[in-house]
C-alpha cells in the first residue's frame, strides 16, 4: 500500500504557482532556441542594448577579480563606496539629493522592484499600475501580497495616465502608485507638468510612489526626464526610486541595480536582502562603481544610435496596413497597435488576438515580438529597437511582408 499522494495543487504554493513567466524573457528564449537550431530569427523581444559594456568598466571588473578582498562577503546593502557614488550620481543626473544611507544595492533592477513592494505592502494593499506596464510589476506586487489595479492608457493619450484616471481608481486600500517614465513598454515620457501634478496628487492623498527611473538617460528630441521627488520635494519621504546600470551602460548581464528611499525603508529592505541574497557580486559592484563615477559619453553614443533606429522603426511600422505606431520619446521600445489586423485571415488562420499573431509571426517568418497581453493591453506588440540597424530593417520588412497578406 502506498502512502497518500500529494495533489498537484499542493505541490506548489498558491503564491508562487500564481506567478506568470516573464513574457519578454520567454519570447527571447524561444527566439534564441530557434537560432541555436539554425533558424534565421530576428528578435525584438528583449530590452537589451546590442552594444558591449564600455571597456573601462570591463577593465575595472578584470582588476577586481584579482583583489582578494572581493573574494569575501561584503555588506548586504552594498559596497560603501558604491552606495556613496550612487548618491552622488543621483544628485548629478536628476537633482535628487540623497545620502549613502538611503541607497541599497540590489541584484539588478528586478530585485529592487520586488524589495520595494515587499517592504511597503501588507496583504490586500492596492497598487495603482498604469498600463501598459512592464510585465514584472504585477507579479512583484502579488508576490508581496499586494493587489495590482490597472489604470489603462491608450495611444491617443500618448500612453500617459492622467490625475483624473488615478483619482478614479483610488480606494481606501490604495497605498502605492507605480510610476515609470520613460516607460517600458511604450517609450512614453511624462511631461514635467504631468510629473508634478501626479506627485502633488500622491502627496495630497498620502500615497507612496515607486518610481522606476531605469531609462532616465534614454530620451529623444524635446522630451525631458523629470524625477518625481525633485519635481515635488514634499514627496521625498514617501517615494522609493529604483534604478540600475543595465540600460544606461549596456550592463544587463552584470545584475546591479539599486533602491533609493527614506532611511527606514532602505534599512528594512536591506534586512530582507540580507536573508535573500546577501551582497551583490563584488566584481559586478566594482564594475558598477566605474560606470556611475564615469562620464556619459558612451551613453550619448548609444542614445544617438537608438534615436536613429527609433525613427526608422516608427516609419516602417506605420507603413504596414492595420498597424499604427506612435513615436516613442524615450527608452528603446515601440508599442504599435495591431488592432486593425484582428479578425482578418492570415495564412489560413483567423487573427483572434495579438498573442496568437505574435506566435504566428515567429513561426512563419522568424520575427520575435512580445504581444500586448504581457503588458496588460491586448491588441499591441512591443518591439525593442536595441538591436543592429541591419537586423532591425530586416525584421520589420519581414513583418510587413507577412502582415500585408492579411485579408
Amino acid at each position: 500500500m502506498t502512502g497518500p499522494q500529494t495533489s498537484p495543487a499542493r505541490r506548489i504554493s498558491a503564491r508562487v504557482g500564481g506567478i506568470a513567466e516573464s513574457a519578454t524573457l520567454a519570447v527571447d528564449a524561444k527566439a534564441k532556441a530557434k537560432k541555436a537550431a539554425g533558424e534565421d530569427v530576428v528578435g525584438f523581444g528583449a530590452g537589451e542594448p546590442d552594444f558591449p559594456t564600455p571597456p573601462a568598466i570591463v577593465a575595472a571588473a578584470e582588476k577586481a577579480c584579482s583583489d582578494p578582498k572581493n573574494h569575501r562577503y561584503t555588506p548586504a546593502g552594498g559596497l560603501p563606496e558604491l552606495k556613496a557614488a550612487i548618491a552622488e550620481k543621483t544628485k548629478r543626473d536628476s537633482g535628487f539629493d540623497v545620502s549613502a544611507a538611503q541607497v541599497l544595492v540590489t541584484n539588478g533592477g528586478k530585485q529592487a522592484v520586488y524589495e520595494a513592494f515587499a517592504t511597503l505592502l501588507d496583504p490586500g494593499d492596492e497598487v495603482l499600475l498604469p498600463a501598459p506596464y512592464w510585465t514584472t510589476y504585477p507579479e512583484a506586487i502579488r508576490l508581496a501580497g499586494g493587489v495590482p489595479v490597472d489604470v489603462v492608457t491608450t495611444e491617443d493619450a500618448g500612453y500617459c495616465v492622467t490625475v483624473e484616471q488615478l483619482e478614479a481608481a483610488r480606494t481606501p486600500r490604495t497605498k502605492v502608485l507605480l510610476w515609470c517614465s520613460p516607460s517600458n513598454p511604450t517609450g512614453a515620457v511624462a511631461s514635467p507638468e504631468l510629473v508634478e501634478a501626479v506627485g502633488r496628487w500622491a502627496v495630497e492623498h498620502g500615497i507612496w510612489v515607486v518610481a522606476d527611473e531605469i531609462y532616465e538617460h534614454l530620451v529623444y528630441g524635446d522630451a525631458e526626464h523629470v524625477s518625481m521627488p525633485v519635481a515635488v520635494p514634499e514627496l521625498a519621504d514617501t517615494c522609493v526610486v529604483v534604478n540600475g546600470v543595465a540600460k544606461t551602460y549596456a550592463m544587463t548581464g552584470w545584475r546591479v541595480g539599486w533602491l533609493i528611499g527614506p532611511a527606514d525603508v532602505v534599512k528594512a529592505a536591506t534586512n530582507l536582502q540580507s536573508h535573500a541574497t546577501s551582497n551583490v557580486s563584488n566584481v559586478a559592484q566594482v564594475a558598477a562603481l566605474e560606470a556611475v563615477r564615469g562620464d556619459l559619453s558612451a551613453v550619448a553614443d548609444m542614445r544617438s544610435a537608438f534615436d536613429r533606429r527609433r525613427r526608422t522603426m516608427v516609419r516602417m511600422l506605420n507603413e504596414i496596413p492595420g498597424v499604427t505606431c506612435p513615436e516613442p520619446e524615450g527608452a528603446f521600445y515601440c508599442y504599435p497597435s495591431v488592432k486593425g489586423l484582428l479578425g482578418k485571415t492570415l495564412r489560413g488562420k483567423v487573427i483572434e488576438s495579438s498573442a496568437q499573431l505574435a506566435e504566428l509571426v515567429l513561426d512563419e517568418v522568424g520575427v520575435a515580438v512580445v504581444p500586448g497581453e504581457a503588458f496588460g493591453t491586448p491588441g499591441y506588440f512591443r518591439l525593442s529597437y536595441a538591436l543592429g540597424d541591419e537586423d532591425l530593417e530586416k525584421g520589420v520588412s519581414r513583418l510587413a511582408a507577412l502582415l500585408a497578406e492579411a485579408r
